[in-house]
This record gives C-alpha cells, sequence and structure tokens, in this order.
C-alpha cells in the first residue's frame, strides 16, 4: 500500500486547476480527447516554448506525455517545503523530441518548470477515490431509534 502523502501548500491553487482541466478533458465517451489535446498543445508549445509563461497548469499539460519522473526516487526528497530545480532534476527524464522545447523553458521560465514537473508527480500518485466518511460518534447515540423515546411523541398543543 503506498503511503498516504499530502500536497504541499505550495502547490496546491495551480494543482486545483491542473487536475480540474485533466479531468474534465477525461471523457469516457471520447477516451482520445485527452491524448489528442495533450498533444496539440505540446506541438503548440514546441513551436513557442514560453507560450505557457506564467500557466503552469497548462505547461504541466503540455509537457506531461513528453517527460518521465522518478516519482519512486523523488518521494523520497521532503516536498514539503518548496525543492530547487537542481534537487528535482536528477529524476526527470525527457522524451527525445522535447529536448530542445524543454531546455528552452529550463533556461528561460525554470521556475514554471519545476513547479509543472511537481504537478505532474502528484498528479500520477493522486488517489480520486473518494475518502470513506468516519462516523459521527454522536450519532451512533440515535435518540431517535431508541426505544426510550417515540419519535411520533411531540406536543400538538404547542
Amino acid at each position: 500500500m503506498q503511503p498516504e502523502v499530502s500536497l504541499p501548500d505550495y502547490l496546491t491553487d495551480d494543482f486545483s486547476l491542473y487536475l480540474e482541466n485533466m479531468a474534465s478533458l477525461a471523457d469516457p465517451e471520447n477516451p482520445d480527447l485527452l491524448s489528442s489535446y495533450l498533444s496539440n498543445l505540446f506541438e503548440q508549445l514546441k513551436k513557442m516554448p514560453l507560450l505557457f509563461n506564467g500557466m503552469v497548469d497548462q505547461l504541466a499539460m503540455a509537457i506531461s506525455t513528453k517527460v518521465r519522473i522518478d516519482s519512486k526516487n523523488l518521494t523520497k526528497i521532503a516536498l514539503t517545503t518548496e525543492p530547487s530545480w537542481s534537487e528535482i532534476k536528477p529524476f526527470i527524464g525527457v522524451h527525445g523530441d522535447a529536448r530542445a522545447c524543454i531546455t528552452e523553458i529550463m533556461t528561460h521560465a525554470e521556475q514554471d518548470l519545476k513547479t509543472a514537473i511537481l504537478l505532474i508527480h502528484f498528479y500520477n500518485g493522486y488517489d480520486a477515490t473518494p475518502l470513506k466518511v468516519k462516523e459521527d460518534e454522536h450519532e451512533s447515540l440515535d435518540v431517535y431509534g431508541s426505544s426510550d423515546y417515540e419519535v411520533n411523541d411531540y406536543d400538538e398543543n404547542y
């Protein structure tokens, strides 16, 4: 069982946008929608590597199929505080057709690239299964269901 990893505070806003975008494109009736969109997004980025400067969620989407993240070893780094690019760079592999583009982004928008990589890393380990609701200890004391209280026992003359 994989340990529960909470999302660091410095990523919450961008992760929320990234998750919303990825979820909205994951259409069971059109399974190719997400992959086609990501492919088109990367083609735009390849032509203009700084296209998504300041839009980290879009950058993460565009490069998500072009980077390989060694998440097993990346999790060994304390990510509760924001790491530097040099700390996470050794855990990133880049597809051959994306190297020039990623290098350009790394040179001019390193912070955005680092954040995008971290978004992808956390998204890949994200479990969308709803958490079970914990039983409220007060609900277990069901006054209405007990024999001491009749549900229809109310004062009509009030």
